[in-house]
Order: structure tokens, then C-alpha cells, then sequence
């Protein structure tokens, strides 16, 4: 009988068995295996990719051969290469590819190589896509390696920023490239990010956003002075954004303006630098102002400057601010109605957007009086305070017939304080800046000065003689008459009667009846006749006046300027010291009248005045001759004026009137 057979042993309880420890050690055998291949097959990789690196740079390095340095540049990504790089020729371009190609073990080639060209035009372009990086494209001068370029670009970089060159070598390249380019990339220290500078041949354009005010200032002054033999073509460069964005004019007690705070831009900065000039009506102009962006949302650039400029113009000395949306306005006004129209503005006339502020404004007594008259190109300016309406009335129709080609803009103001004698400096100054091409009458307190410019040297010598004559007491003047000095172009005596023929024809100065006055037609024909007698030296303008029409009555001639003077310098008649007896006088004419009727023939007697005889006709002729001699001497003081010398123009006496219907007579005598 056969042994019982016993159950197979169970190991220890928690113990594994004998299979399960088979089967656990074939799982941990495989990936061990799997590994170890991998790192072998990684390893053999790793060696392949050295070796072809070595290989590849071994043919880079070959193409440095008499140039700046190789051309060829080479990059390894396991068994794969990319070749990138300008060839100086294509013979070469096709060698190297090709020795590339046949290297052991290359799995792809990617060729980006190329060859140099001459390229026109040569244009270079370095961007600033981000804080820290500096990107290049476009074309390098071939002459001048990548390395190299690098080396020369890496100093002016922006902080902390690489470059990244994608320009490809090229032949054309401008004068002095490396200098220029070095300029280029300097500028974008003081520029955000998205900046672009560009040489194209010798000129460099430049956009962007400056980075501070400081960095504004610094890019105008070193764009002022590009590289020598370059030249700036479009510069685009955008004003920072500031929070504090702010704009005011200083009135200075001599009339001239500070400008300050910020201006969006360089157009705005010129419309407000031209509305300045004509506010300070000829005093200078200081302009302070930084390029800045940030003006509150809302609120018109070009109307806050009007705005502001209008309550400037409102100020003997002060200032005018607009900050943090809010302007205000201080100092010295003009006269106590400058106060009032100050505050009206500011209640009622202020640009959208803008709130108001404080209107601190007094008016001290007016301490020089200044009146100011100035002829520009085409307008003439009166500025400046004027004692009372009719003063100024009185002021421009003296103006209108001597500036009758200008338009006269009247920006007076009544005060009072006016110096004593200032209606007859005026009768005395206006002639005299009429004669002149451009220039200014300044009257302060009682000293008057007149400058400008005169198309005549003779005619600003006289005026210097005559004018401080013809001031009444107490006052004093300053003449300071430019001349033109250029020589006047000389015509041919033979063709210098035919021109003045042409410039009187169709032009007859006839006067008003009974009057001396010139017209305002007769200036622009007299300017020609003085031009002329200027080109023509070796001639003698004379002149002959005119009579008036039979029967008629001679027309007012009044001169408000003059007559206002005169009654500051004739006394006033004394008052009789008894009043007359009509009674008396009548009974002493009437007899034994009536004492009635007899004061009403007297009264009939005295409203009718003793009948004028009447003037014989060699009387008649006789006035008619005088008024017609003293016409020829009005044109011939206006020559004078203008600038003719006093032995070459002339009103003969002994010669006969002309009629009236052939007005003034002019001709040239050798």
C-alpha cells in the first residue's frame, strides 16, 4: 500500500511564492532592459550629433577664407543640420551645400544659405518688439561680418536687452554703416517697446513712443546731429503720457509771455506759439513748454489755448493755469473792467471739460500809459488804453485813410490817466509810420518811440529830424528807422519818362473840392513815382496842381487827431464882462422906433451878416491858382517823404493850373 501523499508546504504566512517572486522578476526585467537600451541608443545619438557638429564646423569655419569672417553658419539637431548664411559666390554657395550633404550620418539637410548681392536701395531696419530684446533685418554690409556688426551694436543696446540679427549680408552698403546703424539702435534707449528706426542708403527714419520727458528731450537733441554724411528722413515719435498734464501763460510787466507745461504735439506747439506772438503784440515770446501726452479726456487742446490766451490778453502782469482740469487766473489786470470781463469768462465762456478756479485779479492805477500802433504786412494793430471813446474814434479816422490797404484791428481800452499833449503826439507820430514799409508806434507815458523800416534812407534820416520837433512839451522821442540799403536797380534814361507814363495812366489824383488832402488813391500811384525817381538819378519829378469845376463848393476837411490836439493847445476864450444891452443898441440903430421893434430890427440886423463883396475874376483866378500851387506842394511833400531828395522834386511856380478833369500833373524833367 503506497504512502499517503502530503499537501505541498504553504510558506510562511505574508511570504510570496515561488511563482509569484518568477513572475515579479521577469516584470522587473524588462523595462531594465528597455533602458539600458535606450540610454545606449541615446548615447550612440549623443556621439553621432558631436561628430556631425565637429564636421559641419570644420566646413564653417573653412568659409572664413578671405573674408571678414565665415560665412557660413551651421546648426545641429541630432542627425539633422541647417545651414544659413550668404556666399560671396554661388560656386561656393553650391561646394559647401554639397560637402554638407555628404558628411556620414546626416538624416536632412535644410538649406538657407544664399549669395551676396548688390542691393539698392540699402535699407537696414533694428525693431524693439520687447523690453529686453532688439530685433535686426533687412541688409548688413557684406563687408562687415555679423560677429563684428554685434561687437559695434552691443554697446548702444538698450538695458538688459540681446539682439537678434536677421539681416542678411549684401553689397551697397553706405559710407560709414556701422556708426549709423550704432545711432540707430542708440535711440531706442529713450523709446518703448514697438519702436522702429530704418537706414535707407544715408537716411534714417525713426517711430515710437518716448519713454519719460527726459527721454523726449534727450531724442530731439541727438536727432538735431544725425551721423556725419546721413540725413533724418520720417521721424514719427510720440510725446509720453504724464499724469500731471498742465498748461500756462506768464504776462511779464514788459508786456513779453512765458509759456509752460505741456503740449500734445509740435503742430499744437506752433498754432500756440503764432496765437502768443499776437497776444504779446510784439514783445517776445519765452516758450517753455514740454512735448507731453495726458490732456484730460474731454477737453479741447485748441480751445483751452484760446481760452487761455483770451484771459492773458486781460493782464497788465500775471498768469493764467490750467492743471488738473481746473484753470485759474491771478495778477494785475489791465483796468477794473479787465476784472469784470475776466470773471464773466470765466462763468460763462469756459471750453468743455474745463471747471473753474480762482480769479485773484486787482487794478492798480495804469503806471506808464501805453498806447501801441503796429503796421504788419497787411494789418495794423492798435493796442494799449485810450482816455475815452471819442479819443479813440478820433484815433481811427486819422488811421483808416493813411492805412486805407490795411485792416485796422482795434484792441484798445478806456482808462483814464492818459499824459497830457497824447492827442497831439499822435497827430505828430501816425504820418511818419505811415511812411513807413513796416514798423511801430509805442507811446509810454510821455516818451514816444517809433521803429521800423524804411524803403528809403532819405526818408529815415528826415523822420529822426523832424519827429522830436513836432512833439508838444514834455515829451521826448526815440526814432529808429532801418533803411533798405539794397541800390536801386538804375533804368535807362530814355525809358524812364515811358515808365512813370505807365505808372500814372488811368491813375488822375484829383483832389476834393477846396481841399489839399491826398486821397487814399493817390498812395499807391505816389509810392511808384518815388520808386522811380529812384532808378532814374540823372531826372527831376515836377509837378503841377489843378483847379476845381466851376461853382463847386468846397467839401469839409475835417481831422479829428488834429482837431482834438489843437484843443488841447488853444486857451479857451475869456467871458465877456458885462452882458450887452439889446434895448440900448437897438434904440441907438432905430431912432424913435419902438423899443420893441426896435430890439427885433436890431436882432433882424445882427442874425444877418454884412453881405461879401463879391470877387472879380482876376480874384477868382488867383485863388484858384494858390489852392492849385499848394496841391502840387502836398504831392511834393509826400515824395519827399517817400524818399526823393528835396532838389528832385518839385513844383515850379509860374506854371498853369491844369483843369480839374486832368487832376495832378507828373513829369520827369532831365
Amino acid at each position: 500500500m503506497s504512502a499517503p501523499s502530503l499537501p505541498p508546504s504553504s510558506p510562511p504566512h505574508g511570504a510570496p511564492s515561488r511563482s509569484r517572486l518568477v513572475r515579479a522578476g521577469w516584470l522587473v526585467g524588462v523595462p531594465i532592459l528597455l533602458l539600458i537600451a535606450v540610454a545606449a541608443s541615446s548615447l550612440g545619438l549623443s556621439r553621432v550629433s558631436a561628430r556631425l557638429e565637429r564636421q559641419a564646423s570644420a566646413i564653417a569655419a573653412g568659409t572664413g577664407d578671405g573674408q571678414p569672417e565665415p560665412w557660413l553658419r551651421v546648426s545641429v539637431t541630432g542627425r539633422d543640420l541647417t545651414a544659413s548664411g550668404e556666399a560671396p559666390e554661388a560656386s561656393q554657395r553650391e561646394a559647401v551645400v554639397g560637402r554638407l550633404a555628404a558628411i556620414e550620418g546626416v538624416r536632412r539637410l535644410t538649406d538657407r544659405t544664399g549669395v551676396i548681392e548688390e542691393v539698392s536701395p540699402f535699407v537696414w531696419s533694428v525693431e524693439r518688439p520687447a523690453v529686453d530684446r532688439v530685433e535686426v533685418n533687412g541688409s548688413r554690409p557684406a563687408e562687415v561680418g555679423a560677429f563684428e556688426l554685434a561687437q559695434r551694436l552691443k554697446p548702444a543696446l538698450p538695458r538688459d536687452a540681446t539682439l537678434s540679427d536677421h539681416a542678411r549680408a549684401a553689397r551697397g552698403a553706405p559710407r560709414d554703416f556701422p556708426d549709423a546703424a550704432a545711432f540707430a539702435v542708440e535711440r531706442l534707449q529713450d523709446l518703448t517697446t514697438g519702436a522702429v528706426a530704418t537706414l535707407n542708403d544715408t537716411v534714417l527714419s525713426i517711430r515710437g513712443e518716448a519713454a519719460s520727458l527726459a527721454a523726449y528731450d534727450a531724442l530731439r537733441t541727438a536727432l538735431a546731429t544725425p551721423p556725419q554724411g546721413y540725413t533724418l528722413g520720417t521721424v514719427e515719435i510720440t510725446p509720453p503720457v504724464v499724469a500731471d498734464f498742465r498748461f500756462g501763460v506768464t504776462r511779464r510787466p514788459d508786456g513779453s509771455l512765458e509759456l509752460n507745461g505741456h503740449v500734445a504735439s509740435e503742430g499744437a506747439r506752433e498754432e500756440i506759439r503764432a496765437a502768443a506772438a499776437q497776444a504779446a503784440e510784439g514783445a517776445a515770446v519765452d516758450d517753455r513748454l514740454h512735448d507731453a501726452r495726458g490732456l484730460p479726456q474731454g477737453v479741447d487742446g485748441a480751445a483751452l489755448a484760446r481760452f487761455v490766451f483770451k484771459l492773458a490778453g486781460l493782464l497788465h502782469e500775471g498768469r493764467v493755469g490750467f492743471e488738473g482740469a481746473v484753470i485759474s487766473v491771478e495778477g494785475n489786470a489791465l483796468d477794473q473792467a479787465a476784472i469784470a470781463e475776466a470773471e464773466g469768462l470765466m462763468r460763462e465762456a469756459r471750453p468743455a471739460g474745463v471747471s473753474a478756479g480762482r480769479v485773484a485779479l486787482t487794478a492798480r492805477p495804469i503806471v506808464p500809459y501805453v498806447l501801441r500802433i503796429r503796421r504788419g504786412a497787411d494789418s495794423v494793430t492798435v493796442s494799449g488804453h485810450l482816455p475815452d471813446q471819442a479819443s479813440r474814434e478820433a484815433l481811427l479816422a486819422r488811421l483808416n485813410p493813411r492805412f486805407f490797404r490795411e485792416s485796422i484791428d482795434d484792441r484798445t481800452r478806456l482808462a483814464a490817466g492818459a499824459p497830457a499833449g497824447l492827442a497831439a503826439a499822435l497827430a505828430a507820430a501816425v504820418d511818419p509810420l505811415s511812411t513807413l514799409a513796416g514798423g511801430e508806434l509805442t507811446i509810454t507815458g510821455t516818451d514816444l518811440r517809433l521803429t521800423g523800416t524804411s524803403l528809403y534812407p532819405e526818408s529815415a534820416a528826415r523822420l529822426g529830424r523832424t519827429l522830436p520837433q513836432a512833439l508838444p512839451a514834455g515829451w521826448s522821442a526815440t526814432v529808429t528807422i532801418a533803411s533798405d540799403d539794397k541800390p536801386a536797380v538804375t533804368a535807362e534814361p530814355g525809358a524812364c519818362g515811358q515808365r512813370l507814363a505807365e505808372r500814372t495812366a488811368g491813375h488822375p489824383l484829383r483832389f476834393a473840392p477846396g481841399s489839399t488832402a491826398l486821397a487814399p488813391e493817390f498812395y499807391p500811384v505816389l509810392d511808384a513815382v518815388a520808386a522811380l525817381a529812384r532808378a532814374c538819378p540823372g531826372g527831376r519829378i515836377e509837378v503841377v496842381g489843378h483847379l476845381d469845376p466851376a461853382g463847386a463848393k468846397p467839401e469839409a476837411q475835417a481831422d479829428p487827431v488834429a482837431d482834438e490836439a489843437a484843443k488841447e493847445t488853444t486857451p479857451k476864450p475869456a467871458k465877456a464882462s458885462a452882458k450887452p444891452d439889446p434895448k440900448k443898441d437897438a434904440k441907438s440903430r432905430a431912432g424913435k422906433a419902438e423899443p420893441k421893434e426896435a430890439a427885433k430890427e436890431a436882432a433882424k440886423s445882427e442874425a444877418k451878416p454884412e453881405p461879401k463883396p463879391e470877387r472879380t475874376e482876376v480874384e477868382r483866378a488867383e485863388a484858384g491858382a494858390d489852392l492849385a500851387r499848394a496841391r502840387a506842394l502836398a504831392v511834393v511833400d509826400y515824395l519827399q517823404k517817400a524818399g526823393v531828395p528835396l532838389e528832385r522834386a518839385a513844383a515850379p511856380t509860374g506854371m498853369a493850373p491844369l483843369s480839374d478833369r486832368q487832376g495832378i500833373g507828373l513829369s520827369l524833367r532831365s
